[in-house]
């Protein structure tokens, strides 16, 4: 089901233009009629200099990616997008500076054209408005289990969790089981008050707690007891397990069982 709703997602214009972007060079480099007219001095193979750039485009697409949390078909390109066009950007000035240019036009036609499709589905989340909004609702309800993912929006592995946690909260909210998002970029006092990095390098974006009768039960990541941070990767199965979300679900969804029966006993007395 996965890779089908991948391969519907990458169907869309955003996806497959930009990886027709992203390959545009090696494809006429290495493609004799279209070579033969762009570069015909060339022997329509790449030379060093081009297999250098190549090769430091995949290291980089691979640590960038993997720090970024991508776990999917669908993150890995989006990660990496920015990364395959820069490098040809790069290889089409090197080639021809006439080229170079027309490419970079293309792109941010492209970026303004062709914005990445956002999360459009099903969503049960309260956006709390600092870190006092969320501090008066833990008071004011304290039966009520909290998930919340503290993000912040120009951070790319954020952005990657978006779907799944709208997702994830589509699924297990509760009138006693409820999911709520922090934006740290926003509200920077957040970051201070749950230990939070919120720096462009950080390792903490996201960050989700689970807070229950008013206190934090447990986080992702979380840090050893050396206080090194563990690397936590953000997928659907993973934050299933992670926080039990299937056990605190049918645990909360009884004791709203038990509620309404003491109300209806109450009500016949």
């Amino acid at each position: 089901m996965s890779f089908k709703a991948d391969f519907r997602q990458i169907l869309k214009p955003y996806y497959w233009v930009n990886i027709l972007l992203s390959l545009s060079y090696v494809t006429c480099k290495r493609t004799a009629l279209i070579c033969n007219f762009l570069f015909p001095s060339s022997d329509c193979e790449l030379d060093t200099r081009e297999t250098e750039i190549l090769f430091f485009l995949i290291i980089v697409v691979m640590l960038r990616t993997r720090k970024a949390g991508s776990v999917t078909m669908v993150n890995y390109l989006s990660s990496s997008f920015v990364y395959t066009k820069i490098a040809n950007l790069i290889l089409w000035f090197y080639a021809d500076i006439r080229y170079g240019l027309p490419y970079g036009a293309l792109l941010i036609l492209t970026a303004l054209l062709l914005p990445e499709p956002t999360y459009s589905g099903p969503e049960h989340i309260t956006y709390f408005r600092g870190p006092q909004t969320l501090e008066d609702e833990l008071k004011r309800n304290k039966h009520v289990t909290w998930v919340v993912c503290v993000y912040a929006a120009w951070h790319p592995a954020c952005v990657n969790f978006a779907p799944v946690f709208a997702e994830l909260s589509a699924s297990y909210s509760l009138d006693n089981l409820k999911f709520g998002k922090l934006d740290v970029g926003r509200y920077p006092d957040a970051a201070t008050k749950y230990r939070v990095q919120d720096g462009p390098t950080s390792r903490q974006l996201p960050t989700v707690l689970l807070l229950g009768d008013g206190v934090e039960k447990m986080r992702r990541p979380n840090a050893d007891h050396s206080g090194k941070l563990l690397k936590f990767l953000f997928s659907k199965d993973n934050v299933k397990a992670a926080f039990d979300l299937d056990g605190i679900y049918q645990e909360c969804k009884e004791r709203l069982s038990t509620a309404k029966i003491c109300k209806k006993t109450e009500k016949t007395e």
